[in-house]
């Protein structure tokens, strides 16, 4: 019955390798967002920018808000 399944289901190999490929960049892509480095680095990279006067005091406390919800998400309960 495997063989017969194997063969039956051929042709929609191509789906069934393209949806673990998705799933595998999905994976990863989450990974890298909740990485507490990537975090830090962005972070440091907006207070940078508040520095210089890029962004109102408002602006960069919404965003440094979201980083750290981030970073809270990232670490787990």
């Amino acid at each position: 019955m495997g063989l017969l399944s194997e063969v039956l289901l051929l042709p929609a190999a191509p789906v069934r390798g393209t949806a673990w490929v998705l799933r595998q960049v999905v994976t990863e892509a989450e990974r890298q967002y909740y990485d507490p480095a990537t975090v830090q680095r962005e972070l440091a990279h907006l207070v940078a920018a508040y520095e210089a006067g890029e962004m109102t005091e408002d602006e960069f406390e919404a965003r440094e808000d979201e980083l750290l919800d981030r970073l809270a998400a990232g670490s787990g309960p």
